[in-house]
């Protein structure tokens, strides 16, 4: 799937040529390997297509790259970065400094980077149409798909060992039986293979060593390399492969023509090596994404949201009829480790304080928002506090594409079909209806994606009957919430509005460093609408000093939440509501011991939280 990238835009002049096979064949009589250190001795001797990305490399001029088996984020402010890490095996990735740009290079490091595999994968190919015609299985999935592929390519590779001669093998070869395999996935392998069948006398086969049966002869790299591309081609996600195996990527952009920018969780903004530079195959590559996220797109339907089989959010916008600079897609990578409620802490996203207080809220049944612009990490946060739903709660999550993660056992996951705006027509489920059907379902929290159309007035007649909702909203302050809330296409009626009890507003910020870090600018709890003026008030519980980096409690001694909501249900005497105040400080004191005694992994944190929830550590004395 895609096999297209830009040809020469590795952003150096190639070194001059060594005996690279020489040195694959015999590791350690390589001088360029022995100059290397021990973690990169490691990886070249397990994946030799690195020894030969570092062979072209000029390390006269720029030196040998450092190497990561971790990154870790105090590299972020490396000045001129020349670095390898580990993406996920046999994936490596190279940061590349441009002197002439804000933005440095994002080098993918591929099996398939080996130089003699390219010339190997249109005789691959062509062997592969050859074995279409006895296809009998159906496989459906990609794990079915991959496992018939490899044992396709065993049939058509032999796989030569250090010791044998090629000669011998050429007049040795024994009989190997053939396999058959169905004729779905025959159609499955004929959209991307592009040759038709043919015999050895194919000029595709030029060169290429086959065994007297008909195998083509390639070493153990070799054969790894080839697997990789056929798989990563024909199953997954083509070149995009290497970019969503990469857990420090948070965005990919495609603009059309041109390479691909990367948003990086240490690095920032990148630009990629990899890219297109024809309307064809861009187009073909748009439609086979979409195809993969089961979305078709078409000149009729050029714009998908949808999701891929790994969880990221893509959008795609198809064609230059809407986009002048051709087809373009952009990806949210989806997160293989939820981040915890300490980590936010630890990134300074949030305090113990916000977060002890948040706890309280959330426990006793009041409905928040996660507010803020796009990439603000509302879901992220979101995701976080989640784990202070109390943990025998029953839990409905609602969502377009879904990309809430809850840890909680009693847990309902709900994502829409179709459209996924306003009430659904034909086949379509829309958020609407997921909605309506949820409040059949008793859950004791409801959780949705995001709110922006016509569900929101379920969700808020969902608040009204006591069932409390926490949802991600795009707005960047209070007011604007409230005017979007009761505003074209959602009008929430204004006196809906104090249903939703607290409003935390997350941001993108730059730090005087120029960093970019996300912060929670406020907490703020929505106290009621005023018919007399038109207006709303509303309080901030908690507030991000931007000179100090640190969040203030200014809501401490008069929370209008704290006292009057959840003091009240608990059945706190009027002279004795400064516990709920006491209360916070609890808790904050168990999350930074919970932090300290490294408790940061999503799932462990949840676990330990309801431990200490089922010992009583938790009850409101008074």
């Amino acid at each position: 799937m895609g096999k297209l990238q830009i040809e020469g835009m590795i952003p150096f002049q190639e070194a001059e040529s060594h005996d690279v096979g020489e040195c694959l064949l015999n590791v350690e009589s390589c001088a360029l390997y022995r100059m290397l250190p021990a973690n990169a001795k490691e990886f070249v001797q397990k994946f030799p297509h690195l020894l030969e990305y570092l062979h072209i490399f000029p390390v006269d001029e720029f030196g040998i790259p450092l190497f990561f088996s971790e990154l870790k984020r105090d590299i972020k402010g490396i000045k001129d970065p020349n670095l390898i890490y580990a993406a996920k095996p046999p994936i490596f990735v190279h940061i590349f400094f441009d002197p002439n740009d804000v933005r440095n290079f994002y080098i993918p490091i591929e099996p398939s980077f080996m130089h003699n595999v390219k010339s190997f994968l249109p005789a691959i190919e062509v062997k592969l149409v050859d074995l279409l015609d006895s296809l009998d299985e159906d496989p459906e999935t990609a794990e079915q798909r991959s496992i018939v592929l490899k044992r396709l390519l065993q049939e058509i590779m032999y796989v030569r060992q250090p010791h044998e001669k090629l000669s011998d093998l050429i007049a040795q070869a024994e009989d190997v039986k053939n396999t058959s395999f169905g004729d779905k996935f025959k159609t499955f392998l004929t959209t991307d293979l592009t040759k038709e069948k043919s015999s050895e006398t194919d000029p595709v086969f030029a060169n290429i060593p086959v065994t007297k049966d008909g195998k083509i002869i390639v070493t153990q790299p070799m054969y790894e390399a080839i697997e990789y591309q056929i798989i990563r081609d024909k199953v997954d996600v083509g070149v995009l492969f290497p970019f969503i195996q990469d857990n420090f990527i948070e965005d990919i952009t495609c603009d059309g023509l041109g390479p691909f920018f990367i948003e990086h969780k240490i690095f920032k903004g990148l630009k990629s090596v990899v890219g297109f530079n024809s309307d064809d195959m861009l187009d073909d590559f748009c439609i086979k994404l979409a195809e993969r996220a089961r979305r078709p797109i078409t000149a009729r339907t050029p714009i998908v949201d949808a999701t891929l089989p790994d969880g990221s959010r893509i959008n795609i916008v198809y064609s230059r009829d809407v986009s002048r600079r051709g087809s373009n897609f952009t990806i949210r990578k989806a997160m293989d480790d939820v981040i915890s409620i300490t980590k936010l802490c630890e990134f300074g996203t949030t305090n113990y304080a916000m977060c002890a207080y948040v706890w309280i809220c959330i426990e006793n049944g009041m409905s928040m928002f996660m507010s803020g612009e796009t990439a603000s990490g509302k879901t992220t946060s979101m995701n976080a506090i989640t784990t202070f739903i109390p943990p025998d709660s029953k839990i409905v999550s609602i969502e377009d594409t879904p990309e809430v993660i809850i840890a909680h056992p009693n847990w309902t996951q709900e994502v829409s079909k179709g459209k996924g705006k306003g009430e659904g027509e034909g086949g379509d489920v829309t958020m609407f209806d997921l909605l309506r059907a949820a409040l059949r379902q008793r859950p004791n929290m409801i959780i949705v994606g995001e709110i922006r159309g016509v569900e929101g007035s379920v969700a808020f007649g969902a608040m009204q009957t006591g069932h409390p909702v926490m949802s991600t909203f795009h707005a960047s302050s209070v007011e604007k919430l409230i005017q979007r809330l009761t505003g074209d296409p959602i009008l929430i009626p204004k006196t809906f509005v104090d249903n939703l009890n607290l409003v935390i507003i997350q941001s993108a910020v730059r730090r005087p460093d120029g960093s970019t870090v996300r912060r929670q600018l406020a907490c703020s709890e929505l106290i009621g609408y005023d018919p007399d003026s038109g207006g709303f008030s509303f309080v901030e519980a908690f507030h991000w000093d931007a000179v100090t980096d640190v969040h203030e409690f200014t809501g401490k001694g008069s929370s209008f939440l704290l006292e009057n909501k959840v003091a009240t249900m608990l059945g706190i005497p009027e002279h004795k509501k400064a516990v709920v105040y006491m209360e916070v400080e609890k808790r904050a004191k168990i999350l930074e011991r919970l932090h300290k005694a490294g408790y940061v992994d999503f799932y462990d944190l949840f676990k330990m939280i309801a431990k200490v929830k089922a010992q009583g550590l938790l009850e409101i004395e008074f």
